[in-house]
């Protein structure tokens, strides 16, 4: 069974009901990093503020390299990367990491950007909705 890693942002609640929809469809879906909460990045931005930290310094504190090696860890184990719009720079990141390794890549957009970019060209594909995201998943990656 393909693997997918929903990458989105921890403020965007539509993340855990594309993960169910997914899973309906036969797919494991990996979103537990969505259980953070909405504001994880800010509490840790906020702790370390507090201790006096600069950022290049609290990118190589433990908190920070727990979540990495987390988020690495199953970055690294899926086989398909699905991009939910919005998202920040972490998704970019992450969506990057994904297709430099040769995976397949997808993104979801929320609605028609303001701005157009061209490279989301490094993605297979991009959508305006969840069924034909699921639809093509489907035909791509589920045998029947």
């Amino acid at each position: 069974m393909p693997i997918i890693y929903l990458i989105g942002s921890l403020r965007n609640p539509q993340i855990p009901e594309l993960g169910i929809f997914l899973r309906e469809a036969g797919f494991e879906v990996f979103d537990d990093w969505f259980a953070a909460g909405p504001i994880a990045d800010d509490s840790w931005q906020e702790y370390e503020k507090n201790k006096g930290t600069h950022y290049k310094e609290a990118l190589k504190g433990h908190a920070a390299r727990h979540v990495f090696e987390f988020d690495h860890y199953h970055l690294n184990r899926v086989d398909i990367g699905v991009l939910v719009l919005p998202a920040g720079k972490s998704g970019h990141l992450e969506l990057g990491y994904l297709a430099g390794q040769g995976k397949p890549t997808y993104v979801l957009f929320d609605k028609e950007p303001d701005r157009w970019d061209v490279m989301y060209q490094f993605s297979e594909d991009v959508f305006f909705n969840k069924e034909d995201l699921r639809k093509e998943l489907n035909a791509k990656f589920i045998s029947f």
